[in-house]
């Protein structure tokens, strides 16, 4: 029996084109799409709303990205500001975007705005695009009366987290990149360049005389070399079952907290999380969103469970009536600094200016410290790597140097 399916695909003009076709199955679709010289992106069955399915084609349908929300954020508000309606907004931003699937969640909400839900309500209902915090200060802003400037405090929000995910993934990159360097380096010279010297010295009758440094040296060589399958098998093992541990409840607080004691980059990570815990929660006091709300959204938008956890602490001290400043002075992960901010914030009224005068100060500081890294770390890593390299050479020349001493 014959099923309607809904297609979106990509022409060889590079238009998106969309529309419906009877076929037996998902895969013959697709292969009939493709033979009329068509790149499917998306087909759905029709059929029933429970066999509803979903063919996406890798490097063509992959998740939104930040900046496409960024840059349609801040094209709605301009459309919405110079008086154009949601649906006829919606409708141009559906024909501008570059990414497929955020134009097929755009007509969705447009969709369904044109069937008389609120455009909160439509965004709503695809949270992996626009999150609980996305949602709530459109509410608020629809509530007020001030869409355009919500979705404008919106993409500069975005924007300025994006910025700064962006200056941490640039200041990690390049130790990672040595880091896997000296890692691999490392591991060729004992896999293949100690066995050499171990046969060498063996043939020469001093085996069981050779050095402790070399002797170790020789002894890891033997394991890597002989049991290289059980060293795969226990890292991946580990690794598993590290990732396992670290998604539940405490694997993840213990695992966050142990992150903010690392030395350098554990003060990266925690200025990191405080420039976005007091962007988002200024934005949110600023357009509107009740307070105990806000915090929920803080909460989980905070990317660190011990600073969760500590929020879910103010929010229950908050509905007992207690002030937001003096819970917060109770978790060491909010500074003095911030608590005073918070303090002078809350008694002047003020509080989503302190806030955001706070999130300038350790933007700043984020900004110090990954210039500061980036001149410090391209040196240290090579020293860290002669080092290595110089320690496996002299412990391998050992035997020789004490030969030749005693000659």
């Amino acid at each position: 029996m014959a099923t309607t399916f809904t297609y979106k695909v990509r022409d060889k003009q590079g238009q998106i084109r969309s529309g419906q076709v009877q076929g037996q199955s998902q895969s013959l679709v697709v292969k009939s799409l493709r033979e009329k010289g068509l790149t499917p992106i998306t087909v759905e069955a029709q059929k029933s709303s429970a066999l509803q399915m979903e063919i996406k084609i890798p490097g063509l349908s992959d998740r939104v990205k930040a900046k496409d929300v960024v840059l349609f954020s801040r094209q709605f508000a301009t459309m919405v500001n110079s008086g154009l309606s949601l649906i006829r907004a919606l409708a141009v931003l559906v024909d501008q975007t570059e990414s497929a699937s955020l134009a097929t969640v755009i007509r969705q909400v447009r969709s369904d705005v044109e069937k008389g839900t609120s455009l909160s309500q439509a965004m709503e209902k695809h949270p992996k695009v626009f999150g609980e915090l996305y949602v709530a200060m459109i509410k608020a802003g629809e509530v007020g009366g001030v869409l355009d400037e919500t979705l404008e405090r919106l993409a500069d929000m975005l924007e300025a987290n994006l910025n700064l995910r962006s200056k941490i993934k640039s200041a990690m990159a390049y130790p990672i990149v040595v880091g896997v360097l000296i890692l691999f380096v490392t591991t060729a010279m004992i896999v293949f360049v100690v066995p050499i010297f171990a046969d060498m010295y063996e043939e020469m009758g001093g085996g069981a005389s050779l050095p402790a440094p070399t002797l170790v040296l020789v002894a890891l060589s033997n394991i890597m070399t002989n049991y290289w399958w059980a060293l795969i098998l226990g890292t991946v093992g580990f690794v598993f079952g590290f990732q396992k541990w670290k998604k539940t409840e405490s694997g993840r607080y213990m695992w966050d907290s142990a992150k903010l004691k690392i030395p350098v980059f554990g003060k990266l990570a925690h200025k990191t999380a405080l420039s976005r815990f007091a962007r988002t929660f200024a934005v949110l006091s600023r357009t509107g969103v009740p307070i105990l709300q806000a915090i929920d959204i803080v909460s989980a938008t905070s990317g660190n469970r011990k600073m969760s956890r500590a929020l879910e602490d103010v929010k229950a001290s908050v509905r007992d009536g207690e002030s937001l400043a003096e819970p917060l002075s109770r978790h060491d992960i909010f500074p003095p600094m911030v608590v005073q901010m918070m303090t002078v914030g809350e008694e002047t009224g003020a509080l989503d200016a302190m806030l955001g005068k706070v999130s300038d100060f350790y933007n700043r500081e984020v900004d110090d410290m990954v210039s500061a890294l980036t001149s410090l770390i391209e040196p240290l890593l090579i020293v860290v790597m002669g080092i290595t390299v110089g320690g496996i050479l002299i412990a391998l020349y050992l035997p020789i140097f004490n030969l030749a001493a005693i000659v």
